[in-house]
Parts: C-alpha cells; structure tokens; sequence
C-alpha cells in the first residue's frame, strides 16, 4: 500500500527527528547520516520535526546544514509545519535559519497554518516578519478565512488589527458568512464592529444572515445590525484604519492625537 511505502522509506534520521529524540539524532548526524534525505512524499526530516514541534531536533537538523524551505509532496515548507504544530519556538528556529514567510505556495502558507492550528502567538509572529494577510489559498480562502471557519477568536482578532480585510471574499463568501455558518456570536461582532459588510452576497446571492436560524441569537444579531446602523465614531474608526492600510497600527501609535482616541483606533 501507499501508506506501507511511505513508512519502509523513512529513514533513523526522520524517525529520530519526529520522536524529538535529540541524542539519537545528533550520533546519527555524527556518523554522517544525510539530513537532507526525503521520503516518497518528498518529507525531510525537517518537515518531520517542524510537525511534531520537537525544537532541539529542529535546531540540530538546521546546524548540520538541513535545507530551511525544502518543500514536501504538497508543497509545504517546514516552517509550514512548525505553523501547523503551533511551536512558536520551532517557528522563531527556522525563521532565524532565513525561512521564507511567504514561500511561493500553491497551498495554505505558513500564515494559514498558525490560523489553523489557532496559535495567536504565531500567527502576530509571523505578522511581525511581513507574512502577507491576504495570501489566497484556493480552498481556504484567507488566513482570516481559516481563523473565522475554526472559530480561533483571538487570532482573528490579530489579523484584523494589523489590517487583514475584513471583507475579502473567496468565491464571494467572505468571513461574515463563515461566522454565521459556525453561529458564532462574538465572531460576528467582532468582524461587524471591524467593518465587516452585513449585506455581502456571496456566489449563491446568500447574505450572511440568510445562514442563520430566524430568532436564533446569531440571527438577532443581524438584525440587530441591520435595523441600527454603526455609531458615527465606529464608521469614521473604520475609515481612518482602513486608510492607514495594511500594518496600519504603527502608524496609528504615532498619529500625534490624545491617548484614548489612539487607543480606540487600536481596539484595545
């Protein structure tokens, strides 16, 4: 079987490095062991350790000269899987080892990964080093895609205060309508009060509200949306992030206005 092949090609240096067993690794890696051998699925042992978060094998594979964004079968990166780990120190490992944030992918990017994976730490890091918030993953859509249909709060509350678009839309259906899909409440107040379009349509002519159960608390929620239009001070916060663009928070941080507007441009 496939399967069966897949396991009879690994090597002691991927079975080392996925079970994080670091002395076994580093006497193979003294002995001469190759650390750049791949499976039939292309996995280097660097793919191996990156996914099960094992950072000191991550650390002594990326010293013996392991390839940083050697790409598996699926076209993942290690640092896609360490994304997918949510080892946040096997991400600052491979990052320090020139890993690319934005490799070009035909899959989910390491940004899509840490939404998946839910890890907020990740994913503000991988923001931080310029990972693109609107990479375009043809099944998932954006990162803010991902984080909304998992329901990962806090991580979408990061990508849309370093302005992610709230609106993107992935064959029409934006975040709003993930939100309403996964009846999430605080979800769906949060991308409303960050500009979310109540009134998008998606490639079946739906609103996000036409997802929702009549009289359910999500459905209330619209509704409530729909007959109250957002407070002057809400619009004109939207605006002002909006034309401060991507990463605009740095910018907001110097504008030269008092504390508490800055604050509340912040969404602190």
């Amino acid at each position: 079987s496939y399967v069966g092949c897949f396991w009879v090609e690994r090597t002691p240096v991927h079975e080392a490095a996925q079970r994080g067993e670091s002395l076994q690794l580093q006497q193979l890696i003294e002995s001469g062991a190759c650390v750049n051998q791949v499976t039939v699925d292309s996995i280097t042992p660097l793919h191996a350790a990156s996914l099960q978060g094992q950072a000191r094998c991550v650390q002594l594979l990326l010293a013996a000269g392991a390839q940083v964004d050697a790409r598996n079968i699926d076209g993942s990166t290690p640092l896609c899987d360490a994304c997918a780990s949510g080892s946040i120190e096997c991400v600052k490992l491979l990052l320090s080892y020139g890993a690319k944030v934005n490799p070009p992918l035909y899959t989910a990017s390491p940004l899509h990964e840490a939404c998946m994976s839910g890890s907020s730490e990740c994913v503000r890091l991988l923001i931080d080093v310029g990972a693109n918030l609107e990479a375009h993953d043809c099944h998932f859509g954006t990162p803010l895609h991902v984080a909304c249909a998992r329901e990962h709060l806090d991580c979408v509350k990061v990508l849309l205060n370093a302005g992610a678009n709230v609106n993107a839309a992935k064959l029409h259906e934006t975040a709003l309508h993930h939100a309403a899909k996964v009846k999430n409440v605080d979800l769906i107040e949060m991308l409303i009060e960050f500009g979310g379009n109540i009134y998008a349509r998606d490639n079946r002519g739906k609103k996000p509200s036409d997802y929702t159960w009549s009289s359910s608390a999500p459905a209330k929620c619209f509704e409530y949306y729909e007959k109250t239009p957002l407070t002057l001070s809400q619009l004109c916060r939207v605006s002002l992030r909006k034309a401060t663009g991507v990463r605009g928070l740095e910018k907001i941080a110097k504008l030269n206005i008092p504390p508490r507007l800055i604050d509340y441009l912040s969404y602190n």
